[in-house]
């Protein structure tokens, strides 16, 4: 199905067509003819601009996983606009408010009531720009160990190297999480070893991380979430491009620095020659 946008676009290419061709038994309004065919071609672009620069919002819990009894929370809104505010809702019940290009709503001393669907809606006056992918709030009993959470080769690596995270907890046959906060999904980890790993890593892999592991049963049991850890990746071949460039401009200053003596004196024989 066509966007509304387009719906709209190709309803008024139509009237437009059925104008020009009533102004064809016109000779006298071409120029009517010329201006309506350039509004409307002004209408089309500026509708095709505003669907493609629809904002997005990204939501996600500060810190992630699942809530413990009377524990706190943030759901986390961000937005690349600052002109308009966002509203929480839970289901389809509006809760709070924030303006500006980010929003924090706190939950504190978290209860069962506390889980459900969350998202975020942008609007600027009455009118809504962008809504928020769905965000799943769990609140439960802790009963569980809390795991640890390793990488190798090293909490500092080059782009391009393999990760792994390894989730370790002491309760046997469990399943964990991996999170990356700012991230709205959680990546499940191998049963066997609560590994993750992670193939020619970028500067987006870069991050605060943390797991956190069920019991498989019927009634699943979670842990608290375990330590967290930033990963950070640095990319040389970037860095190596700016040593070079910056390495150039200081070989052209210093070119520049030694010829301009050289050329005021060539150009003050010329002189003296020429006078004589």
């Amino acid at each position: 199905m066509l966007p509304v946008t387009h719906v709209l676009a190709f309803g008024e290419c139509q009237r437009l067509w059925e104008f020009l061709e009533g102004d064809r038994r016109c000779p006298d309004t071409p120029q009517r003819c010329y201006t309506a065919a350039s509004l409307a071609g002004a209408w089309l672009v500026a509708q095709s601009e505003a669907t493609l620069s629809a904002p997005t919002i990204s939501i996600f819990l500060k810190p992630p996983g699942v809530i413990p009894l009377g524990g706190s929370t943030t759901i986390c809104c961000i937005c690349q606009h600052s002109s308009g505010s966002f509203v929480l809702y839970k289901g389809s019940h509006r809760l709070h408010t924030q303006s500006g290009s980010r929003a924090e709503f706190s939950i504190s001393n978290a209860t069962s009531q506390d889980s459900g669907t969350y998202n975020c809606h942008y609007l600027q006056g009455s009118t809504v720009l962008a809504r928020s992918d769905e965000l799943e709030v769990f609140v439960e009993e802790l009963h569980l160990p809390r795991p640890h959470l390793s990488v190798l080769p090293g909490h500092e690596v080059i782009a391009g190297a393999d990760v792994m995270f390894r989730c370790s907890s002491t309760h046997p046959s469990t399943s964990c999480y991996l999170y990356l906060e700012g991230q709205i999904r959680a990546q499940l980890l191998s049963r066997e070893r609560g590994d993750y790993n992670l193939s020619h890593v970028q500067n987006g892999d870069s991050g605060r991380y943390s797991c956190q592991c069920y019991t498989i049963n019927a009634s699943r049991e979670w842990s608290a979430v375990s330590n967290t850890l930033d990963l950070v990746v640095r990319d040389y071949t970037l860095c190596n491009a700016v040593r070079l460039a910056l390495a150039a401009a200081l070989l052209l200053l210093m070119l520049l620095m030694l010829l301009g003596p050289l050329t005021v004196g060539a150009a003050r024989s010329h002189c003296w020659r020429s006078r004589c």
